[in-house]
């Protein structure tokens, strides 16, 4: 990212409003991107060589062309090391990355096998991703994620088989009923998953507290770039951390809702199609197109769904965090991914 290029000028955050929902759909579209991925080294070069010139202060505004520079930095980069980060492990090949995985859960009529083994595949390229993307200032114990991948795999595997097994049995539902049941499984197994994982990968922050910052004006932090200072921390917060740890649990429900949830439902009602009875064939193709085409549009919905940077009033943290701002006073944390 452009944090880890030389330059004590920070670039703004967004071209859009991240303090609305539609601002951060934005901001996650540009994110999530796949166009970044075709960008070459000359070109990332070049937008490397932008955003340092305008963080140096030789450029004084930014202008289209460094937006772009920054799009493709944030999306490359990694922001401690300033490396490039495997391509099929940064947001931008996420879509890609994940749609041959999402489609292998949702086949129709998987077996217990095939449950298994498509559920371990989707918590390694997980673990996988997190580890590409995480913070290598305070690297996580390699015991950490090691357990916490074993413990979310447990947690999909047991919650879908458990539920393959306990759907057919549900005497008051319908037959059809039953399919549209059976085919939200995956989900129900990833949601849990993923959400027992991020608990598990932060449990350290919920002990130990985040940094909390105040909450700044543009001329405050206009004054403090000029004085080349660092905005500074006003203590570490449990509190602050659980809301953080929470919204990131949530958040990756709801990413993981759209992509599953939607092109099973679709496929549940083409597949009673005369068309698509007489070309069984034609089964997995619409299925990955019906994944790929979601993934694409309802992933930044989910995604903007909250802030990265939270802001707060400082009389829901610590009484040491209050007293030095106020209890109405607005500070800031970084939620994470």
């Amino acid at each position: 990212m452009c944090a880890s290029l030389p330059g004590k000028r920070d670039l703004p955050a967004s071209q859009y409003n991240l303090d609305t929902y539609w601002g951060r759909v934005r901001q996650s579209a540009e994110i999530a991107d796949p166009r970044t991925l075709f960008v070459s080294n000359a070109g990332l070069e070049h937008a490397k060589s932008l955003v340092s010139a305008y963080k140096q202060g030789h450029v004084q505004s930014m202008t289209p062309e460094l937006w772009r520079a920054k799009k493709i930095v944030d999306s490359t980069l990694h922001p401690d090391t300033g490396q490039p980060v495997f391509l099929p492990f940064r947001m931008s090949c996420f879509v890609i990355s994940n749609l041959i995985v999402t489609a292998g859960m949702l086949t129709p009529g998987l077996k217990t096998t095939g449950t298994l083994l498509w559920q371990i595949t989707n918590q390694s390229l997980n673990v996988a991703i997190n580890s590409a993307n995480a913070n290598k200032s305070t690297p996580l114990p390699t015991s950490t994620m090691v357990k916490s991948y074993f413990l979310a795999v447990s947690a999909s595997c047991t919650v879908a088989l458990g539920l393959n097994a306990l759907v057919p049995r549900l005497k008051r539902f319908s037959p059809s009923t039953k399919t549209i049941l059976t085919r939200l499984v995956p989900f129900a197994a990833v949601a849990s998953a993923g959400a027992l994982n991020v608990f598990l990968m932060r449990g350290e922050e919920i002990r130990k507290g985040i940094d909390v910052f105040p909450s700044l004006t543009p001329s405050q932090k206009a004054e403090l770039e000029e004085k080349g200072k660092d905005v500074e921390s006003l203590g570490k917060s449990k509190k602050a951390a659980t809301i953080a740890v929470a919204e990131t649990a949530l958040s990756r429900v709801l990413n993981a809702t759209p992509i599953m949830v939607i092109p099973p439902l679709i496929l549940v009602r083409l597949q009673r199609t005369e068309w698509l009875k007489r070309r069984p064939r034609l089964v997995l193709p619409v299925n990955l197109g019906l994944i790929l085409t979601t993934s694409i549009f309802a992933l930044p919905l989910a995604l903007g769904a909250f802030p990265q940077r939270q802001a707060i009033k400082a009389g829901r943290l610590e009484r040491e965090i209050a007293e030095q701002v106020g209890a109405e006073g607005m500070v800031e944390f970084n939620r994470g991914i």
